[in-house]
């Protein structure tokens, strides 16, 4: 396959994968939204649906990987270095473009989210006097953190520890690559599409056993692309980017994503 649909493959990949990822997200958590308050379950298959359709869609272009952690363990494990950078940057563009198509899906439930004085001021305890206004109430938008519409977007930890944080992206992440390179081990398994299944269903396991410490980004590009585009929109009340936190998904799941490499090469050849 070309550089050119290696580059455009992985553009409407990762952009189908982060337009139906983050709309789920804010199918479940936005104001005016018909899915509202649906919970944990609806969002880990609607992230698995997700990786489902722009892996089969994009599949033919450029082998669907949609992730540059599992572009980084396929490189260790192949010897094949050349195109890293261009999964890389179609990638990261398709994860802006997805997270903007998110936007415009539900602009009306931001608008509505992002108005609501109950979203906006609310009690935050953990803040202590520094931030906190009239009766106990703080601006979402001057929180030091993520602001009231980021989760939509990005990830963000329950617990706030850099060690335990990174550790649970690592895991997640050598798992998921893991489970990519071994599939290709099935007789015919990869061949027949049903892979793509495999590997959509593996990131609902993830999600359901392992999200519940940082959200699971498992996927730099992911984390990374939709948290510039949160910067970038003129979203009201909309808060912090929380850039203190963000080098987490991405450097986490590149190194699980090196470790499933490597035990690849230890232990399957």
């Amino acid at each position: 396959m070309s550089s050119s649909d290696i580059f455009i493959g992985e553009i409407i990949g990762t952009a189908l994968l982060i337009l139906l990822g983050a709309g789920v997200v804010a199918a479940v958590v936005l104001k005016r939204s018909k899915a509202q308050g649906a919970g944990w379950l609806a969002i880990t298959f609607g992230w698995g649906f997700a990786v489902l359709i722009g892996a089969y869609v994009s599949a033919p272009l450029s082998g669907a990987h949609l992730n540059p952690a599992v572009t980084l363990g396929i490189a260790i494990t192949s010897g094949e270095w050349s195109n890293v950078p261009v999964y890389f940057a179609g990638q990261l563009l398709g994860a802006m473009i997805g997270a903007t198509l998110a936007w415009i899906a539900y602009y009306g439930q931001f608008h509505a989210h992002l108005t609501d004085p109950e979203i906006i001021g609310q009690p935050v305890e953990e803040l202590g006097e520094e931030g906190i206004g009239d009766e106990g109430l703080v601006d979402r938008a001057e929180a030091p953190h993520a602001g009231p519409v980021l989760g939509v977007f990005s990830t963000g930890p329950e617990v706030r520890n850099v060690a335990m944080n990174l550790a649970t992206e690592i895991i997640g992440t050598a798992a998921l690559v893991l489970l990519i390179l071994t599939s290709g081990l099935t007789k015919g398994l990869a061949l027949s599409g049903t892979g793509i299944l495999i590997v959509a269903l593996t990131v609902v396991g993830i999600g359901l056993s392992l999200g519940g410490p940082t959200g699971y980004a498992i996927n730099p590009a992911r984390d990374l692309g939709p948290r510039i585009v949160h910067a970038l929109l003129p979203l009201p009340n909309k808060g912090g980017s929380d850039w203190g936190y963000a080098w987490i998904p991405v450097v986490g799941p590149l190194i699980g994503g090196a470790l499933a490499g490597g035990l690849y090469e230890l232990a399957f050849t």
